[in-house]
């Protein structure tokens, strides 16, 4: 017996590669250039100029004014999107309503009306608000956890999002935000990592990422991930890229297949779990093409495809947003959903970012609906404490949106002597989701 009256019904949706070819820029495209990794790279559109030779005289004058705004005042990601992804935005029909409501549009080329006017940025927010920078052992290797290390290989991928956490160091500089920059040649910084994980045997587990693992040279990374599975100690390697989304067309290449089949065979035999983490937001990001990608990524020996979304308002912060997200992945595109962050708390994000208590309801109105191995853990990522899931919160200021969390190990930047496993820390909601007294109270902190 069919049960009827959900909060949420599920219907499957099989997967569709939009049309292209509505965009009056790319009219004449052909298939086999579009599945070009070459030619989706050379196409991104970086400025608003491309922009304008991609979307013709579809999206009104005043959308660039806003564009231009946002990217003069408020932006801390440079503009670098490609087609794959442009191509996912306003998929029934390219107009500037459209445009404007579109939810991968949202965080991929943002603008400034969509920021808030009085609390764009928290007064607790900072460019490198995980302090990844503070916890480097060698130039871009974090380590954070106890058994865990982020390994930073670049600071380049080929897509940019607004809402980057790592916006201090990834992309081009913009008119308001001075990039930091990676000193040491790529083969430097490789010796580095392996130098100081060969001497900690207590780190188990390799996130390598960047910017993002499909901007570095094939054989480059090959080397690079071979060199990990020579270390005894290693156990996990994840490959962080959001382009197995936004660039699909990369990991289909023959070279980078039958690299990924070396890497994985070798990880298998070793005994490694080798795994990729992407990056989606959004139902509408997931195409036949993406899906390809991560069943030829399975077909080779990668262990499994996991998805580390973020939580964003006006993209995916409603229940139905986000099951139709994790059934799209889970059931059609070979995807494991894992996590999904909270938005961290970096400059001019507030507009994108969630109160916990609105990511506890969250995670409550998810469960049940997905198989238990496939329903993510919604979790904030905590400034000098990690990932938690939203519900370990040990005591919430709903009034004041100030949060306070602890944790069970020292970072690499803490001295044994420090008593940081019986400290509080504060995590804060966005201003505007307050009541008129907490917003008060803030309002009060800044004259």
């Amino acid at each position: 017996m069919q049960m009827i009256g959900q909060p949420y019904e599920y219907r499957r949706t099989e997967l569709v590669e939009p049309d292209w070819t509505r965009f009056p820029g790319w009219r004449d495209v052909t298939q086999a250039q579009w599945e070009s990794a070459q030619w989706q790279r050379v196409n991104c559109v970086k400025n608003i100029r491309q922009l304008r030779n991609v979307l013709g005289d579809r999206v009104a004058e005043s959308f660039y004014a806003d564009l231009e705004a946002d990217q003069r005042e408020l932006a801390t990601m440079s503009m670098l999107v490609p087609p794959q992804m442009i191509n996912t935005m306003a998929r029934e029909a390219v107009t500037t309503d459209a445009f404007y409501a579109d939810p991968v549009r949202r965080y991929m080329i943002p603008v400034a009306s969509d920021r808030l006017a009085e609390w764009a940025s928290h007064p607790h927010a900072t460019r490198d608000s995980l302090h990844e920078h503070d916890m480097w052992v060698a130039e871009g290797l974090t380590h954070r956890y106890p058994t865990k290390v982020l390994a930073e290989l670049l600071s380049t991928c080929p897509q940019y999002c607004g809402h980057c956490t790592r916006m201090d160091l990834v992309g081009n500089s913009t008119p308001t935000i001075d990039k930091l920059k990676l000193e040491l040649k790529p083969v430097d910084r490789y010796d580095a990592h392996i130098a100081y994980l060969k001497a900690h045997p207590g780190v188990r587990d390799v996130v390598v990422s960047g910017g993002d693992v499909a901007n570095v040279p094939w054989r480059g990374l090959e080397s690079y991930l071979m060199r990990l599975l020579d270390i005894e100690t290693i156990r996990d390697i994840r490959l962080a890229t959001k382009a197995l989304m936004g660039l699909p067309q990369h990991w289909l290449q023959h070279d980078v297949v039958e690299g990924l089949e070396r890497v994985a065979r070798t990880a298998r035999r070793r005994g490694v779990n080798l795994a990729i983490h992407t990056h989606v937001n959004h139902v509408a990001s997931l195409t036949p093409l993406v899906a390809r990608a991560a069943k030829t990524a399975l077909e080779v020996g990668v262990r499994d495809v996991r998805n580390q979304g973020v939580l964003m308002r006006g993209v995916n912060a409603t229940q139905e947003q986000l099951l139709d997200l994790c059934f799209a992945l889970q059931g059609e595109a070979n995807i494991l959903p894992y996590y999904f962050y909270m938005c961290d708390m970096i400059p001019n994000s507030e507009h994108w970012r969630l109160a916990v208590w609105q990511a506890q309801e969250l995670q409550h109105d998810i469960m049940g609906y997905l198989p238990g191995y496939a329903t993510p853990r919604i979790v904030c990522d905590v400034p000098f404490v990690g990932k938690r899931w939203v519900h370990m919160v040990t005591e919430y200021d709903r009034e004041h949106g100030i949060s306070y969390w602890t944790k069970n190990y020292r970072t690499s930047i803490e001295d044994s002597a420090e008593d940081v496993l019986s400290k509080r820390y504060a995590y804060y909601d966005p201003i505007d989701t307050l009541p008129e007294s907490g917003r008060k109270f803030w309002r009060k902190q800044l004259t």
